[in-house]
């Protein structure tokens, strides 16, 4: 197989990605290249290290903790959503990953995360950086605002949706002209400008570069939609993605909005398993 795995990025609305990769593990379907961004990557090592459940129970059944996500965090740690908690307690207490699987994983996979300094994207893969990667993927969650900016490799790193949330050129740049891509929004979404920029420019104001990008980043993302639509009609890119109107928000704390939308997502991929096969075999 020469065709690549693209996953977006999205908060909580990443558990729809959960739920389509479940499937896929369920289906031993793997692709020899993975590249995701934000909670899109996050889920995607579970998925690397054939570890069938994990990201419905990280993401949902820890989700009313209160070192996940709340104000409580923010208050004492300056972050929503706790990163220590989420990047070093789950994973190497509560809900162990299985990094000897992940490491041994033959499929390449690619992090993108922002350069606050510059504003481009810079990646990150488990071939060259594989003992790091939890880091990266630190940074490549880490959204503006609720989350501090992480130093990995001599840069300043935020959140890889920020400058490309949608990464399918990158892996059409690496060799993969063929890519199943798994969305967080519904079709006919559009990202609208954000109206609160003074706040960026003040809070991100030594970071011009990453200020051009969260100005930039509705403009950048409805493109990207544009070209992949134009390249799923060329036969070149296969979209999953939910077809039912959410419910779930990027901070969404309900277990019960957050299952829904994982089942969502197992069921979408369900659905269209033999399409895809058949999309595969051309």
């Amino acid at each position: 197989m020469n065709t690549g795995l693209v996953l977006e990025g999205g908060g909580m609305r990443g558990v729809y990605t959960a739920g389509v990769l479940e499937y896929f593990m369920e289906r031993d379907l793997y692709f020899p290249y993975n590249i995701g961004v934000s909670a899109g990557a996050s889920n995607a090592t579970s998925y690397l290290a054939r570890q069938k459940g994990r990201n419905r129970t990280v993401n949902i059944d820890y989700i009313t903790h209160p070192e996940y996500l709340s104000f409580r965090n923010y208050l004492k740690k300056r972050q929503l959503f706790g990163m220590d908690f989420i990047f070093d307690v789950l994973p190497n207490q509560l809900v162990p990953f299985d990094f000897e699987a992940f490491y041994k994983a033959k499929e390449k996979f690619v992090v993108g995360t922002t350069d606050c300094i510059t504003g481009e994207t810079v990646y990150y893969n488990n071939q060259e950086h594989g003992k790091d990667m939890l880091t990266i993927l630190r940074a490549s969650c880490s959204l503006p605002f609720i989350a501090p900016i992480v130093s990995y490799n001599n840069k300043s790193l935020l959140d890889g949706g920020i400058s490309n949330p949608i990464p399918i050129r990158q892996a059409e740049k690496e060799g993969y002209s063929k890519n199943v891509v798994i969305l967080t929004r519904n079709r006919g979404y559009r990202k609208k400008p954000s109206k609160n920029t003074w706040i960026s420019k003040k809070a991100y104001k030594n970071y011009p570069g990453l200020l051009e990008k969260m100005e930039s980043r509705a403009n950048d993302y409805n493109e990207t939609l544009d070209y992949l639509f134009e390249q799923e009609e060329n036969g070149n890119v296969f979209i999953i993605q939910p077809t039912i109107p959410l419910k779930v928000g990027r901070m969404e704390k309900k277990p019960d909005r957050l299952l829904e939308l994982y089942n969502e997502g197992y069921e979408d991929a369900k659905n269209i398993y033999d399409s895809l096969l058949q999309w595969l075999e051309k």
